[in-house]
């Protein structure tokens, strides 16, 4: 599916925030969340160390995982998710997260980890797709990878000039009200037909 770049510059985004579109974020990725020790999490935080980039990303990261979000965290969470070109997803619990979403709402690309999780969310026990299936069927306009050595991309990143960024990031954000919609039409005519067949 192909959109058209608009000459809107604001989105808003699933909080009712306006995000501005077309101005250069300072960071080239963000990272915020739990790093659990010998996770790819780990690994990815370790490459980013490694190669200096650590520098150019808003890094927000703690050993343990804390159940409730306070009004602090969510606001770092959300400044890093404006304030960043990509969001570096790696797999927790589940290959699948809302954060995933987030990031598209606010206009900074998934870098999302493709690998099948121990979680039950499309656990190839039980389901035979592969994981990120919805995603990759709609055309999300995410990069995935398979491993976090893949993360040159990040190189690659910074030799991009800021207009097309901001082509990038407003389709990004075109495809994302596209892919809500799309959605809302797919449970509506699932209940209907469920529950209101004649």
């Amino acid at each position: 599916m192909a959109f058209r770049s608009s000459n809107i510059q604001e989105f808003s985004c699933d909080g009712g925030e306006l995000v501005n579109a077309a101005y250069e974020r300072p960071y080239l990725c963000s990272i915020v969340g739990t790093i659990y020790e010998n996770s790819s999490r780990q690994a990815l935080m370790n490459i980013l160390k490694q190669d200096g980039n650590d520098k150019l990303c808003w890094v927000s990261a703690t050993e343990q995982w804390q159940p409730q979000e306070t009004n602090e965290s969510l606001k770092n969470y959300q400044d890093a998710l404006l304030q960043s070109d990509l969001t570096l997803r790696p797999a927790g619990g589940n290959t699948e997260c809302y954060r995933i979403y987030k990031a598209c709402s606010y206009g900074s690309v998934p870098v999302v980890e493709d690998i099948m999780t121990a979680g039950s969310c499309g656990n190839s026990s039980v389901y035979h797709n592969p994981p990120l299936q919805l995603l990759k069927s709609m055309n999300a306009p995410f990069i995935f990878i398979k491993n976090w050595k893949e993360l040159p991309i990040l190189e690659k990143e910074k030799t991009i000039i800021l207009q097309e960024k901001i082509q990038r990031r407003k389709r990004l954000l075109h495809w994302y009200q596209y892919f809500k919609a799309e959605l809302k039409v797919r449970f509506i005519n699932i209940v209907e037909s469920s529950f209101l067949k004649n």
